[in-house]
């Protein structure tokens, strides 16, 4: 079948066939080793009211495994013969009609390199044939009940065929500690998505601070970012787009909503892009005139300072938390300089540090894994079979090339008595994507300014 004219499904550009099966070599090659199957399902469509659906989105595993984009798929891969399989939608011209195109089982098999693939209408036949004689089964333990049942019933569907000689898997693992795993290190066409959607956020945050203004709305300014992302061929934001203005930028997960910038407020962005299946998180704090105020500016100056020490502790061979760490000293120095701390009531930096209670203003930790979920998958500790055994505390993870992390440190000043009322409601938070490398790290954000003068020149432009 030739599918050169065939359309892109669900806006999604193709896939890129080899990758993915790369991959699934490689997880078959962890199954072969003990003879297992690994059983991952699609995400489900969901009804957002009625009859409508909300747009769909794969589960992200299952698309880095086989890059199929439709719903109602399973990917099987088979430890004991290396066969992969695929669970799809049958092909239907006059459903087609209504929805666009499906491959069906047979164009999806050639398209994407998979051993077999039959109608989503035989899974649950074909499974314990699959599953027989297979040591191990390896699928999201415990993540979802609808999925456990179905495996536990294939599982009983082979062993009632036990007295005829087939044997059913006797060990259950978690098929999500080795491809979380595999997708905590990116490979170059991982970066080369994440480049570019972290380029196309960064154009629809310098788009929002140009439209800024006293006097807008906060979901004004949340239409410039969606229609830059939309203009620039992304196919959704990566999470809900918090834009708020004033004190609500002390709300650390507050939704764009229809509150008025004031002359004087600052905005603070956290919003980006998803592109063909991986996220970008990027976050800015501005001021909506244009021009910080003194305030804004000497607490601005503390959460720059802050993001750039984590920046140089993101290195090889450093601990997850380093960048952390550095943050928080150069945070909490700030907040006993500027008296948000009383020095007679905290201490100094060591102690402010050591009982935390740089947290009231700062609560939040520097950084998360990014990839294919704006909070992605990943270990935060080291793997168990690096790990000390007994009572010793499994240590965090040492950051290595390839993997992506986001620096966002913030601080976050809610009106109050003990606190000077020169700060009262500022909120600011200022987030980079960063890559490490074998030297250090590559922020792949900084298209959109961060220095304060660089933000004033923008806006005045």
């Amino acid at each position: 079948m030739n599918l050169a004219n065939e359309p892109a499904v669900a806006g999604l550009a193709p896939a890129a066939t080899d990758i993915h099966a790369g991959r699934r070599a490689r997880l078959l090659d962890h199954l072969a080793r003990t003879g297992g199957v690994a059983i991952l399902p699609t995400a489900p469509s969901a009804i957002r009211n009625h009859d409508a659906e909300y747009p769909y989105r794969h589960d992200s595993s299952f698309y880095y495994l086989s890059g199929f984009p439709e719903p109602e798929a399973w990917l099987v891969l088979d430890g004991t013969n290396g066969e992969t399989t695929l669970f799809c939608r049958e092909k239907n011209v006059e459903r087609e009609i209504w929805e666009g195109f499906h491959y069906g089982p047979d164009a999806a098999r050639e398209q994407f390199g998979f051993s077999s693939a039959y109608s989503i209408a035989e899974l649950d036949l074909r499974m314990p044939d699959i599953l027989a004689h297979a040591a191990s089964v390896h699928y999201a333990l415990g993540t979802s009940a609808e999925l456990d049942a179905r495996v536990r019933t294939w599982l009983d569907g082979v062993r009632t065929r036990s007295r005829v000689g087939i044997a059913a898997p006797a060990i259950a693992h978690d098929v999500r500690v080795f491809v979380d795993e595999m997708r905590l290190f990116k490979d170059d066409h991982e970066l080369d998505i994440m480049r570019r959607a972290a380029r196309i956020s960064a154009a629809a945050h310098r788009r929002a601070m140009q439209a800024s203004r006293a006097g807008v709305r906060e979901y004004e300014l949340e239409a410039e970012l969606l229609y830059e992302f939309r203009r620039q061929g992304a196919q959704s934001p990566a999470y809900g787009s918090i834009v708020a203005s004033g004190a609500n930028a002390c709300v650390l997960h507050y939704p764009a909503g229809n509150a008025i910038a004031r002359d004087g407020d600052l905005i603070l962005i956290d919003a980006a892009c998803e592109l063909d299946g991986y996220a970008s998180d990027i976050t800015r704090t501005f001021p909506a005139n244009g021009r910080f105020t003194g305030a804004q500016r000497e607490l601005y100056a503390i959460v720059h300072a802050a993001q750039q020490a984590a920046i140089d502790a993101t290195r090889p061979g450093a601990s997850y938390d380093a960048p952390h760490e550095a943050a928080v000293r150069v945070l909490a120095q700030g907040m006993l300089d500027t008296q948000l701390l009383d020095r007679n009531e905290h201490g100094g930096l060591d102690d402010v540090v050591e009982k935390k209670t740089y947290r009231r203003f700062y609560m939040h930790s520097t950084s998360h894994w990014i990839g294919m979920d704006v909070h992605d998958v990943g270990d935060y500790f080291e793997p168990l079979d690096a790990a000390p055994r007994g009572d010793t505390p499994r240590a965090r993870r040492t950051l290595a090339p390839r993997m992506a992390l986001t620096i966002e440190p913030g601080i976050y000043v809610r009106a109050s008595d003990d606190v000077p009322e020169a700060f009262h409601h500022i909120g600011i938070r200022i987030e980079d994507d960063a890559v490490v490398t074998d030297s250090g790290c590559e922020l792949l954000t900084r298209d959109v300014p961060v220095d304060i003068d660089a933000i004033e020149y923008l806006m005045k432009r």
